[in-house]
């Protein structure tokens, strides 16, 4: 199943419209995919469209069968040198951030959840910072600092690297997502750069290549995500109406990329009452029953800004 081609005279201007939708299932951060996984939902904005969101909502339940819940715009990307193809139309992608529960649709064969650490491997770190950085990343990128034309071009690129990837006593931050898939789109290191760096028979770097710029994009939700999970209750969007404290906590994790301090995470958690007692336990946590608790929404009209303020452990 493929987008809907855009009905557009040459020379115009065409609005594709981008869903990045979220779950998380068993500590995996999801995203719903088509094209057996190569692109996000999305379509063109049509003149039938009443609003942006109600042809967003269109096109994901026409190619997914999965209705939307929660959703916010992200951004609109028009940059001229990422369209997928040199169609002498402009293509501005305007996409969104939706959060769910993941569930199986009949009938979508080419519709799916998949794993977004499958598309940056170099992401998650959650048990510890992966090989891949230190063993393939950091070298190719160095390579691609020094082969600048210049010693304050050189210095740039470098210092840029660094910054984004925690390198040279700069700490990593999980909320620059897009920074790094930037400077390894840029470096020719993904196949989305289509640069010389991939020529000479050099092999991209592990992680799951989207269509046009919809990794780019997937990248955008990331990191807006990561952000938002720090000062605002959305994870609870993503949690079933009763869950443990551990369930939470994993789901949180899985977000960030980084593990929390169980003990802390729970004490904020309390503290800003985030969550409430349902009276019932847990059987199948392979221990003691653990309680299960849910959201209390009405944290919602007391504090407006109340987020989880995430403990996270800094490597």
């Amino acid at each position: 199943m493929k987008p809907a081609a855009k009905a557009i005279p040459a020379g115009g201007i065409a609005a594709d419209l981008i869903a990045v939708l979220v779950a998380v299932t068993n500590g995996a951060p999801l995203a719903l995919t088509i094209q057996d996984g190569n692109a996000l939902p999305s379509g063109p904005f049509e003149l039938g469209h009443r609003s942006l969101q109600t042809g967003l909502r269109a096109w994901v339940e026409e190619q997914t069968h999965h209705p939307l819940g929660y959703v916010e715009q992200l951004y609109t990307f028009a940059d001229r040198d990422r369209a997928e193809s040199e169609a002498a139309q402009r293509v501005i992608s305007i996409s969104y951030l939706g959060l769910t529960r993941e569930a199986q649709r009949d009938g979508v064969r080419e519709a799916g959840w998949r794993d977004w650490y499958d598309y940056f491997p170099w992401e998650d770190h959650r048990t510890g910072a992966p090989s891949l950085i230190a063993d393939l990343l950091t070298p190719r990128l160095r390579e691609w600092a020094q082969a600048a034309g210049g010693a304050g071009l050189r210095e740039e690129r470098w210092r840029r690297v660094a910054f984004a990837f925690g390198l040279e006593g700069s700490s990593w931050n999980e909320e620059f997502v897009l920074q790094r898939y930037e400077l390894l789109y840029e470096a020719a290191i993904v196949p989305e750069g289509l640069g010389e760096g991939l020529a000479g028979g050099r092999s991209p770097v592990p992680g799951r290549a989207m269509a046009a710029d919809h990794r780019r994009i997937l990248a955008t939700g990331i990191a807006r995500l990561r952000a938002k999970i720090k000062y605002r209750p959305v994870v609870f969007e993503l949690m079933q109406p009763a869950f443990t404290l551990l369930q939470l906590q994993r789901t949180v994790e899985a977000l960030a990329g980084r593990l929390v301090h169980k003990q802390n995470f729970r004490r904020l958690i309390e503290q800003q009452e985030l969550v409430e007692e349902t009276g019932a336990t847990a059987s199948d946590t392979g221990g003691r029953p653990a309680k299960l608790f849910r959201f209390r929404y009405a944290v919602l009209a007391e504090r407006a800004a109340a987020g989880t303020k995430l403990p996270l452990i800094r490597a």
